[in-house]
């Protein structure tokens, strides 16, 4: 055999050579393939674990819920800001402000039309307003509700603003100012307005009128009572942690079932907009419920077939987990009447907390099997707590004569607090036991039936005046002079009439009258307004100055009965919303571009001005331990 030629061998070695070359790429690309392969694998299993914890990751009686798969935008309150103008002072306001908010301010006014000459608009130019000292630069803030609805209303506070002089804000009326979210400033880059704010001026209703540096009050911080009112609709929004266009129909078909359009509602309910936002629209029967129609959402079921099976799958996740309750109540009431069959038997469980829960979405649900429970509940609990909310839901709930009596009979009970609870209760329902009487669109007076005589003022909504025992009179024999002797009462033992002097100001003249000692007329007559045809019928006062006389009569016991205030929670609210760290709402962004907004958080105001939030303590009253008589902070 001859031996290969030495060319033949090179090439053969070559061939060799380039065969274990080409084995070896392949082998390392398929290697890499593989590789490739499993890290995709991995990959894909990691993105369905994330997946898997976020669905999972939920209490067990949240399971199923649009929570476990949805985030709801817009949850949270919102504060707004802005500057605002307080008119009618009596020289205690001031002439002084920061040069940029005084140019800010005229020219808000001069679109107001102030000056402008127009039939209807203010004679006074922008420059003459400001310059006065009947006139007040204030800074006004408010905490918005979640998703409030267009043209609804919520108290807002107002304060002298910093870089002014203003000694007393008291007795004046805020002109329509443009509330904003995030910062307080005044460059042409704001945001847009969500609200505006107007009305009279609240302050303390316990301070003496025009005694300026004569107490410890301050004048300088007021409130308007429903004097906020939505410009637009704050939006909610539900996204989805994992978009998914069928996920979202799935959501929106079921809200829309739970929560059928109504009437004069724009839209449906649940309008999904892609694959990962689901437009929320509240329907009007939930515009002063936005709260509870946001919890309602986040506890409603992805799957709405068979309601009694998901009702009693909560019944046991609860029962089995008793610290559930909220979440349990919230999930019968998404699930609407037809949970009732599986919840009727714990009304009374003897198990406190799966009681309540059953006895509050029951009521909720408007079923009437829930009110004997709630009744006993609100007449034998050891806990003041529960007494007081079993009332609460009862005074939600629809028309039942057994609630209505179970009410009244509640207003002569011992504890002040639940006799509170059963007068809200009843006024809520329209209760024909409660005399109303509107007094010149300052205040309501309401006069409630009890054994127990009381005087309740509101510092929140609608300003009223409670008395509780129809029959409470100013006592007598009295001499009353107060307000630097501008307001003088006497009577004499047995006198049918209390003899009033009164003078508003030292150059007006004064008004003398006499009025009955009853509260109810009493009262009417304090904050009626005088005309032309009956000069007498009235002394025109204020809100906070017929609380303050009617404390001042309390104060030297010429009113024998408890004397309670509603806590003012305008500004306990402003602090427990506004925290500088609190992640702020995507649409309510300004343009960081901006220098004068760089490096501020959402509630700053602005630089170098300093709110009297920094200083004020939410212990000084606003969450004070509850006292027997005054409760107001002071």
């Amino acid at each position: 055999m001859n031996a290969p030629h030495p060319t033949a061998l090179i090439r053969r070695l070559r061939a060799a050579l380039a065969g274990l070359a080409a084995a070896a790429f392949l082998g390392a690309c398929g290697e890499m393939m593989i590789e490739r392969q499993t890290d995709g694998i991995q990959k894909a299993r990691v993105d369905r674990e994330a997946v898997k914890t976020v669905q999972v990751d939920v209490d067990p009686i949240m399971r199923g819920t649009v929570a476990a798969d949805t985030g709801l935008v817009g949850f949270d309150p919102v504060v707004v800001r802005g500057y605002g103008i307080v008119v009618g002072l009596r020289g205690t306001g001031s002439r002084q402000m920061p040069a940029d908010v005084r140019a800010f301010l005229i020219q808000e006014l001069a679109k107001r039309g102030f000056g402008s000459g127009n039939p209807g608009a203010p004679p006074m130019s922008p420059q003459q307003l400001l310059n006065s000292m009947d006139t007040a630069v204030v800074v006004v803030e408010g905490v918005i509700p979640p998703g409030a609805p267009k043209e609804s209303t919520f108290d807002v506070r107002v304060y002298a603003a910093p870089g002014t002089s203003s000694s007393s804000l008291e007795g004046g009326h805020l002109l329509v100012a443009d509330l904003r979210p995030g910062l307080l400033f005044t460059g042409s880059r704001q945001p847009f307005p969500l609200a505006e704010a107007a009305g009279p001026i609240v302050i303390n209703p316990f301070a003496e009128p025009n005694s300026l540096q004569k107490d410890s009050i301050n004048r300088t911080t007021g409130r308007v009572l429903d004097g906020g009112k939505m410009k637009k609709d704050l939006p909610l929004k539900l996204r989805l942690y994992t978009p998914s266009h069928s996920r979202a129909e799935t959501i929106q078909n079921s809200l829309n079932s739970l929560f059928p359009r109504e009437p004069r509602q724009r839209d449906e309910t649940a309008h999904g907009r892609t694959g990962d936002t689901i437009d929320l629209t509240i329907p009007p029967s939930y515009w002063k419920r936005t709260t509870e129609f946001a919890e309602l959402i986040r506890h409603a079921p992805m799957n709405i077939e068979n309601p009694e099976q998901t009702a009693m799958a909560i019944r046991r996740a609860l029962l089995a987990n008793p610290g559930a309750a909220g979440a349990a109540s919230w999930r019968w009431q998404a699930l609407g009447k037809k949970s009732l069959s599986m919840i009727e038997d714990l009304y009374n469980y003897p198990e406190e907390q799966p009681r309540f829960a059953a006895l509050d979405a029951g009521s909720k649900l408007d079923d009437m099997l829930a009110v004997p429970h709630l009744l006993d509940m609100a007449r034998t609990s050891p806990s003041i707590v529960n007494r007081t909310q079993s009332i609460k839901l009862l005074g939600r709930m629809g028309t039942n004569a057994e609630i209505d009596l179970g009410l009244r009979e509640l207003l002569d009970d011992a504890d002040v607090d639940v006799r509170l609870a059963a007068f809200e209760a009843m006024d809520k329902r329209g209760d024909i036991g409660i005399t109303s009487i509107e007094i010149g669109r300052k205040f309501t007076l309401l006069i409630c039936p009890s054994k127990y005589p009381m005087i309740y003022v509101t510092q929140s909504g609608r300003p009223r005046i409670v008395v509780f025992d129809e029959a409470l009179q100013v006592k007598r024999p009295m001499t009353l002079v107060t307000w630097e002797r501008r307001m003088i009462m006497k009577a004499d033992e047995g006198d049918d009439l209390l003899q009033v002097f009164y003078r508003e100001r030292p150059e007006v003249a004064a008004i003398i009258d006499r009025v009955k000692p009853g509260l109810l007329e009493f009262i009417s007559f304090l904050g009626r307004k005088p005309t032309s045809q009956r000069p007498e019928v009235g002394l025109n006062l204020s809100y906070s100055e017929t609380i303050s006389l009617l404390h001042e009569l309390w104060r030297q016991k010429y009113l024998v009965c408890d004397f309670r205030a509603e806590q003012d929670r305008v500004l306990s609210d402003i602090l427990q919303t506004d925290k500088p760290d609190k992640e702020r709402r995507p649409e309510f962004d300004t343009d960081e571009s901006d220098p004068a907004l760089q490096g501020a958080s959402s509630g700053a105001l602005l630089s170098g001005q300093k709110s009297d939030l920094d200083s004020a303590s939410v212990g000084s009253g606003l969450d004070a331990t509850k006292q027997r008589k005054d409760t107001v902070p002071r």
